[in-house]
């Protein structure tokens, strides 16, 4: 598989923006929270331009409010509003290159301040986590060791051994210990499990559609130049719809913990259940009527 004809995970331009911050004398922003604010963008509903996304106040909107919470899980030593940091650094640079004028400048820097606050008070939310953010900060409240792919098996492993309530009890002490916000009465029972599994799986299928979108653009650069369409897309499409879900699982782990998202997905499904039509059906069917 030829990922440079594929193009599918993002080739963001953090580097470049962080360089240029730099030479600016600007305070420092965090690598990570950028490169994941840069590719959501990318991977999101607006247009590029040179590499860069086109900032609109849609574009601010729907990466703050509606997609930053379904995929990133900051470790504990990461301020949660470095992502809204990011996304002003990055309109202060499309101004300083003229892509913006001074009065849009100003309305998305505002924009993007109270909507950063939004998103960082999102990301404490239990009601909106995904079964790899639960279990990111899992990880970390246990001390896992995250860059330990064995570490985080082992303890994966452990976890599974426990039986269903010891489980929910673990849940519920990221919010006794801080880690989260407390939730509502319904607590971590089966309707808090299924909207857990349907969320994830709502974030992982539209973040490969996304990788597909981009894929699709870089195949009409390349057959401007004249170039074949790549293997994956003249015939064999099963294989790129999987290299782009293989491609959505590495994103996902590299905004929460490497590797966690493949294992919980492959591994330990009974840790993570994404239901299907069947147990959603199910569950409704035993819900008492209105």
């Amino acid at each position: 598989m030829n990922d440079e004809d594929l193009r599918l995970a993002p080739r963001t331009k953090a580097a470049e923006l962080l360089a240029w911050a730099e030479a600016e004398g600007r305070a420092p922003v965090a690598a990570e929270p950028l490169r994941a604010v840069l590719a959501l963008l990318e991977l999101g509903e607006g247009r590029m331009r040179d590499g860069w996304p086109e900032l609109t106040s849609d574009a601010v909107e729907q990466l703050l409010y509606e997609r930053l919470h379904l995929y990133v899980q900051p470790a504990p030593e990461q301020d949660p509003l470095a992502y809204g940091e990011a996304v002003r650094l990055l309109i202060d640079h499309q101004r300083a290159v003229k892509r913006l004028n001074a009065k849009r400048q100003e309305r998305l820097h505002a924009e993007a301040e109270w909507q950063g606050e939004v998103a960082a008070g999102l990301l404490r939310r239990a009601d909106l986590v995904t079964w790899p953010r639960l279990y990111a900060l899992l990880l970390h409240a246990h001390g896992v060791d995250v860059a330990d792919a064995a570490a985080v098996r082992e303890w994966l492993t452990a976890f599974r051994e426990l039986s269903g309530e010891e489980r929910r009890a673990g849940f519920e002490a990221l919010a006794e210990a801080g880690w989260l916000d407390e939730l509502d009465e319904e607590g971590w029972g089966p309707a808090r499990t299924l909207s857990v599994g349907m969320a994830t799986d709502g974030a992982r299928r539209l973040l490969e559609q996304g990788l597909m979108r981009r894929s699709y653009r870089n195949l009409a650069e390349l057959t401007a130049l004249g170039r074949p369409m790549p293997d994956e897309l003249a015939g064999d499409f099963g294989a790129f719809e999987e290299a782009a879900a293989e491609a959505a699982l590495d994103l996902c782990g590299a905004w929460t913990v490497p590797g966690l998202p493949r294992m919980l997905l492959a591994e330990f499904p009974d840790l993570a259940p994404e239901p299907g039509q069947e147990e959603i059906d199910a569950y409704l069917a035993q819900l008492p009527p209105e």
